[in-house]
């Protein structure tokens, strides 16, 4: 029907929930482009999908908030990455476009140069965000630092006092730079770093109530359609029959954030336990920890099968892995080292589908203690299944790409 080009940062965390609304595009006989990072070109084309990789410029610019031990450097290190690659993702789209003369366009809301020419460019196109949205909201609380949602006077009163402090700081650091990749393109300005996300037409927010924070308005440009999870085709393992109940498995971030101190308190934590222990450790050195007899660590395993056994999952406070526990009603231990991942992990505990942990205070009694209170918790972790369910995954993504972009009557 129409060809979608669809353009993500170098991230798998954002071109796997992608994936699978492009999957079921495909099924609907349009023809998908994609530009990914290098390494996950092949997998691109196995499916189907015309894929090149982004430019070697965008790919060579990598995260470097995990050398910040505050979290407001470490956020503003890893928004300086996006403000970094603006200028050659925007390069990158243009050429894509021209090459591949899209229907529609998709881009990854963290490539904040390619968000430019799309609107630019004028053609009927969205953006996705598949972590949580970094959208001002009288009902939620300044993003970043993971508060909890206001509740009452005291709490508008702190949130009035820290919002300007919190997003203030980003304004003035980063928005020049934005600005000057939007007006050599001959757009306008922005007021603030936040306006970029209500550029889109449409933007799929890829999760849903009750984990995201209940707002009584959303801009009518945003969708939430739960999380949209596709991952490699797993592989038999020898190993995956030898699993006990109950199973513990542990997550730590696909770009590397030296997360690995998780990982190593788990296996202290958990040693000599009746749980077995499955850690992934696919930006880190499987060899590198004390592993117990009850224990393994893997670089890589889908976490589809694992997820599926596990009585309680372990994450980084990755966005990802652990809306895909919270997907199969398991619930989750989140400790977070940055980046989005105190945001998350405050909303796995608003939510009560699992526990929150610091990360500066982890040790093997806290963790435990963590491990077995997330147990408890698997009502809340079915109750944000549901919502999920509720909210049409990549069926409802692909609706929406169809009537709102390409003009599909829907249910067409």
């Amino acid at each position: 029907m129409s060809r979608i080009l669809a353009y993500t940062t170098p991230a798998r965390g954002h071109l796997y929930p992608l994936t699978s609304i492009l999957l079921e595009l495909q099924t609907r006989g349009h023809d998908i482009r994609v530009r990914t990072l290098a390494s996950e070109v092949a997998a691109m084309r196995d499916l189907g999908f015309g894929a090149r990789p982004v430019h070697e410029r965008v790919a060579a610019i990598e995260l470097r908030d995990w050398r910040h031990r505050s979290p407001q450097k470490a956020l503003a290190a890893s928004v300086q990455t996006f403000v970094d690659r603006a200028q050659f993702d925007a390069a990158d789209l243009q050429r894509a476009i021209a090459e591949e003369d899209p229907a529609a366009v998709l881009v990854d809301i963290n490539a904040w140069g390619a968000l430019a020419v799309a609107e630019k460019w004028g053609g009927p196109w969205a953006a996705f965000c598949p972590y949580p949205l970094p959208l001002p909201s009288r009902e939620a609380p300044p993003y970043g630092p993971g508060l909890t949602p206001a509740a009452g006077a005291l709490g508008r009163l702190r949130d009035g006092v820290l919002r300007p402090v919190v997003e203030g700081a980003m304004n003035r650091s980063m928005l020049p730079a934005v600005n000057g990749v939007r007006q050599a393109l001959g757009l306008p300005g922005l007021q603030h770093l936040s306006d970029q996300f209500l550029r889109p037409p449409l933007l799929l927010y890829l999760t849903a109530e009750p984990f995201e924070y209940h707002r009584s308005h959303w801009p009518d440009s945003v969708l939430m359609v739960g999380p949209c999870m596709w991952e490699p085709p797993a592989l038999e393992r020898d190993w995956y029959s030898q699993l006990t109940d109950p199973l513990v498995v542990v997550t730590t971030s696909s770009e590397f954030q030296d997360d690995g101190r998780l990982v190593q308190t788990a296996m202290d934590a958990l040693a000599g336990q009746s749980a077995q222990v499955v850690a992934t450790v696919p930006a880190g050195d499987p060899t590198a920890f004390r592993v117990p007899r009850n224990a393994r660590v893997v670089q890589f395993a889908p976490h589809g099968p694992l997820f599926e056994r596990a009585a309680v999952v372990i994450t980084h406070g990755g966005m990802g892995a652990t809306q895909k526990a919270l997907s199969l009603g398991v619930p989750v231990v989140a400790v977070p080292f940055g980046r989005d991942q105190r945001e998350v992990a405050r909303r796995v505990e608003v939510a009560d589908c699992g526990v929150r942990l610091a990360a500066g205070r982890l040790d093997d009694r806290r963790l435990l203690a963590g491990v077995r209170a997330a147990m408890t918790k698997g009502e809340g972790a079915a109750r944000v299944a549901q919502g999920y369910r509720d909210a049409g995954g990549p069926v409802a993504a692909a609706d929406a790409v169809e009537a709102r972009l390409i003009g599909v009557p829907s249910g067409i």
